[in-house]
């Protein structure tokens, strides 16, 4: 038994082209398990355990997340323990503050909306360079088209068309507070595409893959394989409208969580 355990709320950002996404897991490269081999190394100790307020897939990076990290039987040194940790961190994942928070404090609970952004563009092939952060889609899109849809997600719906392989029980009535796709001012690059576009969208909480499926969806609607009105029955569960299209992970970001 440990004699007493330390509370601590992390926020972190990582690039995860190169992950298996957030959980870990057997035999693959994951971002839990990067961090939890830095923390074993840098304390110098395995009594720990780290919980993040969600998981993200294989290939979706985050701008901004929260981990909480249960520390028994001694609290973090006071100085320097965040610059250590960032200096023992791989390049691609990066602490950008350490707070101690009490007991009570639950991470899953704790955010009160989040925000996901999915970049894209169309047209010539992307620079390689541009693949861990964009999708590229070959041909044209109907960008206006895509716009008018992507507002329609707004509100409460229930999304089981948008919820990966339902059960019964599954809880798919959610609510989105914004959705819509704007050129993309947030990320730049040399090797970026000149256009490129950005569809964000904010809630409370999504089911996995939700904004993959959702993006899938309007890429159908802008390459004109389906039609508003096809996509406005999707947003209705009575319909039994299962979504197979799921958009490619990599162009996905959690960009901001609000705690």
């Amino acid at each position: 038994m440990f004699d007493k355990r330390f509370y601590y709320l992390l926020k972190i950002q990582y690039l995860g082209f190169r992950y298996h996404g957030w959980q870990k897991q057997p035999d693959v490269l994951t971002v839990e398990r990067m961090m939890e081999r830095t923390f074993s190394y840098v304390l110098d100790r395995k009594n720990f355990k780290l919980l993040a307020s969600g998981r993200t897939d294989a290939k979706v990076s985050a701008n901004v997340a929260y981990v909480e990290l249960f520390l028994n039987d001694s609290p973090l040194p006071e100085d320097g323990f965040l610059t250590l940790l960032n200096d023992n961190l791989p390049q691609d994942i990066r602490c950008l503050e350490i707070t101690q928070v009490d007991k009570k404090f639950n991470v899953m609970d704790a955010p009160i909306a989040k925000e996901y952004v999915y970049l894209f563009s169309y047209g010539e092939k992307n620079h390689p360079f541009a693949a861990p952060f964009m999708i590229n889609i070959a041909g044209s899109l109907d960008i206006e088209l895509m716009k008018e849809a992507a507002r329609l997600f707004e509100g409460e719906h229930d999304f089981r068309s948008y919820a990966y392989k339902p059960n019964p029980e599954t809880k798919t009535i959610g609510n989105i507070s914004s959705s819509l796709i704007e050129t993309n001012e947030l990320y730049t690059a040399n090797f970026f595409p000149k256009e490129s576009f950005a569809l964000r969208v904010s809630g409370k909480g999504f089911k996995r893959h939700q904004i993959r499926l959702m993006m899938g969806m309007l890429f159908d609607i802008g390459e004109g394989n389906v039609d508003l009105d096809f996509f406005k029955k999707t947003l209705d569960a009575s319909n039994d409208i299962k979504l197979t299209r799921i958009a490619q992970a990599s162009g996905l970001l959690l960009q901001n969580v609000q705690i």
